[in-house]
């Protein structure tokens, strides 16, 4: 599987994750066992998920080293004022002793607390304690802040990003910057993106599902996608995408498809503390 360096002491991120949004926690153990079986070592999750604990239980089932899986949790909106204490109920939920990666969830802009908790992400990372750190759903001027006001650059940024709602800019923003690009809901929360009559033609071509057919052009823009499924056919489906190339024609008809707005919630305005 593809990785990508992380501008993090050599730190690599397997570009093709597993994302266990919306899976519950019984759920999401056997789901990552599959995931694991199927060849992913990229695990994605979040406090708020409520699911970090079947997570934990499928990772120290597997048998996999701990050293060859990557593993990626996120802060919650209602910790941003206690970063530390969040990141620990963090590991012993999920029974590690560290996360490769630990990202701000959002930066609730309403209770601007994002740049301090930033701060104490920083020493986290500065006691070796987290191998990397990050943010996820930071907009352009969320990460103008940042570089102001604090002293390290987030690894990656975790957007909502799909042919539908490609984010250019941002993306460009990142390139500038060394900081990768995570897409979450990289098929579009299958809301008619993978009906599109451009992806059936594609996937003819290639020999491949629409959802596969997406999942390479992300990998060819150079993000990290983490696609979620709970459905074992799919997961293995999903991670099947190393072996075919789109050509510039190809990534040419997905560009097309661009509407320019979100499925998800608006970082500008999602303040939900829940």
């Amino acid at each position: 599987m593809n990785s990508l360096m992380l501008n993090t002491d050599g730190v690599q991120i397997p570009q093709l994750g597993f994302g266990v949004w919306q899976i519950p926690d019984q759920e999401a153990e056997h789901a990552v066992t599959t995931a694991l079986e199927a060849g992913y070592r990229h695990i994605d999750t979040a406090r708020i998920y409520g699911n970090e604990a079947g997570v934990g239980r499928a990772i120290a089932a597997s048998g996999i080293p701990r050293k060859k899986l990557f593993v990626t949790t996120k802060l919650w909106n209602t910790d941003h004022g206690r970063v530390e204490q969040a990141y620990d109920e963090s590991l012993a939920t999920l029974g590690l002793d560290y996360v490769d990666l630990y990202l701000i969830h959002w930066p609730a802009p309403k209770q601007d607390r994002y740049v301090q908790a930033w701060r104490s992400l920083e020493k986290i990372y500065r006691e070796g304690r987290v191998k990397a750190i990050g943010v996820s759903n930071f907009t352009l001027d969320n990460l103008e802040r940042l570089d102001r006001e604090a002293e390290l650059t987030p690894s990656i940024n975790q957007i909502e990003l799909h042919p539908y709602f490609p984010q250019k800019q941002l993306r460009a923003y990142h390139t500038a910057n060394g900081i990768l690009t995570e897409a979450w809901s990289p098929l579009g929360q299958g809301r008619g993106l993978l009906e599109e009559p451009a992806l059936t033609v594609l996937g003819d071509k290639h020999g491949k599902s629409p959802a596969q057919i997406v999942l390479r052009w992300h990998l060819q823009l150079g993000n990290v996608a983490i696609p979620k499924s709970a459905t074992p056919s799919r997961i293995r489906e999903n991670v099947d995408v190393f072996d075919f190339l789109l050509d510039d024609e190809d990534m040419a008809a997905l560009g097309a498809l661009s509407k320019g707005t979100r499925l998800g919630p608006d970082p500008a305005t999602f303040n939900w503390m829940g």
